[in-house]
């Protein structure tokens, strides 16, 4: 299969557990390359928000603790960048800080932003896949490297039962690319 048909088959199964809710900019309206995945999600899962990345990931967090499994889109980790207090400081630690009390599961979406055919400028680009690595203890950041890695990725981000959030990363030069 090639890449952006198992995102969208990934999308579809997440989609089907009514748990699930898709939010976040270019979810619900047209503008990335992420949001034709969505194209058979149920229009009353999407949740278009405004260009605000630490309220969206403290909006994720809130559903989370509610029962929501909440599916929060990052078209790209530079835009992510943006919400790193919500994710170091509130959800990763919140399982730590409540001794096992509060174990939010959210699966962030985000992609290394697309050099071809046009190259957007390094704050588009940027891959700090590492770097979250090493500042988060509770959350797996799993890399979309080939297209066969993705459904279990997300299926895993899904059926986890070990009180963690994942964060998943794809390539936007894939999407056309593989």
């Amino acid at each position: 299969m090639k890449y952006s048909d198992e995102l969208c088959r990934a999308m579809d199964y997440l989609a089907r557990d009514q748990r699930t809710i898709f939010l976040g900019q270019a979810v619900a309206c047209p503008g990335t390359a992420m949001t034709n995945t969505l194209k058979n999600v149920p229009r009353d899962r999407l949740l278009e928000l405004p260009v605000t990345e630490e309220m969206q990931m403290g909006i994720s967090t809130g559903l989370a603790l509610t029962g929501y499994v909440p599916i929060t889109i990052y078209p790209r980790w530079n835009f992510l960048l943006l919400a790193v207090n919500q994710i170091v400081n509130h959800l990763d630690k919140l399982p730590i800080v409540s001794d096992g009390g509060y174990q939010p599961k959210v699966i962030i979406r985000t992609g290394i932003g697309s050099e071809r055919p046009l190259h957007p400028q390094h704050q588009h680009i940027g891959d700090f896949t590492e770097a979250f690595r090493l500042m988060c203890q509770r959350i797996e950041v799993i890399r979309l490297d080939e297209p066969e890695q993705i459904f279990p990725a997300y299926q895993k981000a899904l059926e986890r039962d070990d009180g963690r959030s994942t964060i998943v990363v794809e390539y936007g030069d894939y999407y056309s690319e593989k």
